[in-house]
Formats: structure tokens, C-alpha cells, sequence
């Protein structure tokens, strides 16, 4: 259970947050990065969920509650003891989901720019937004032992923010389809 009464501690005021277990690190540090960008995504992801309802947003709750998982994971250094951590459950979730969501959809024939309706162009957001945050933390993997699943939920959750884009864009038919430079 997590209490939190007070929020404003001043122990940040130097430069350093304290991890999971303890661990002073600075705020620039990779593994700071790294979580920050996990956190950026899931605003991204409450930002996408104003223009979802019924099955889209049920999905979307469990993805921000998975990344809140991946944040947990990522705030405990190392990959041993009892702590949470992203599961390869978590990951085959979204890849059913995607199935699913792909099922409906036509074989792209162009690479798809962002837009379309508000949702697609919010799902495009959150998409790169968790890009980054993948970049970011397979930085960290490769600087130091990390859960393999959070490289792999975060490559994941990429394809997954795509296809719901093109879901919200009609099943594909509002897809604003990319026009190379000699074509236009």
C-alpha cells in the first residue's frame, strides 16, 4: 500500500531523487531519464484516452497501469529479489491485442504520417513520446543489468500505439498516407 501525505519533501532540492531502494542518484542520470520518459508516455497515454471510450480505453487503462508497472521495475536497480517487474505476461497482452486490432485493418501500402482524427494523431503522440522512452531505456539495459521485458513492453507498446491509430482513424480509412518528395 502506498500512503503519501506530504508531497513537497525538499529532498530534490540538491539535484538527487532517491530509487526504490534507497539509492541518492542525480536527476540527469540515465536511469532518471529513463523513468521520467516512461512517465512522459503514460501522460501521453491519459492525454489519448479523452478521445477513446468502451473497448480503447479499457486497453488504455491497463497500459497506463502497465507503465506504471515498468516504472516500479525500472526505480529498483538490478534484476533479483521480490520487487515489481514487467512481466513477458504483460507483453504478450498487448501483441493478442494488436492481433486483434490488426485483424480488421488493410495491408498498408504507404507509411502512414500522423493525423487524422484527434484520437490517431494522440495515439501518434504517445507513440513516439514511448519511442523515446524504449531509446532511453535501452541505453540503460546496455550500461547495466535491466529487465529484458522492459525493452521488449516498450518496442511493444510502439506497434501497439500505431495500429490503435489506425484503428481510430476509421479501420485505415482516414489514414493520412505519406506522399514521397517527386510525387507530390
Amino acid at each position: 500500500m502506498v500512503k503519501l501525505n506530504v508531497i513537497t519533501t525538499r529532498g530534490g532540492d540538491g539535484g538527487e531523487t532517491s530509487l526504490g531502494d534507497g539509492t541518492r542518484l542525480r536527476k540527469d542520470a540515465l536511469r532518471i531519464e529513463a523513468i521520467g520518459a516512461v512517465d512522459e508516455a503514460n501522460a501521453t497515454i491519459g492525454l489519448l484516452r479523452l478521445h477513446v471510450a468502451g473497448e480503447e480505453d479499457a486497453m488504455l487503462v491497463r497500459i497506463a497501469h502497465d507503465l506504471f508497472d515498468l516504472g516500479a521495475d525500472l526505480c529498483v536497480p538490478g534484476l533479483g529479489g521480490d520487487r515489481l517487474r514487467v512481466a513477458a505476461a504483460q507483453c504478450a497482452r498487448l501483441e493478442a491485442e494488436i492481433a486483434a486490432m490488426n485483424a480488421s485493418l488493410p495491408a498498408l501500402t504507404s507509411f502512414v504520417l500522423p493525423g487524422g482524427t484527434p484520437g490517431a494523431a494522440a495515439a501518434h503522440l504517445a507513440r513516439t513520446v514511448t519511442r523515446r522512452a524504449e531509446r532511453l531505456v535501452v541505453r540503460l539495459a546496455a550500461a547495466e543489468a535491466l529487465n529484458p521485458d522492459a525493452v521488449r513492453y516498450l518496442n511493444r507498446l510502439s506497434d501497439h500505439l500505431f495500429v490503435l491509430s489506425r484503428r481510430l482513424n476509421g479501420n485505415g480509412a482516414g489514414d493520412v498516407l505519406w506522399v514521397p518528395g517527386g510525387s507530390r
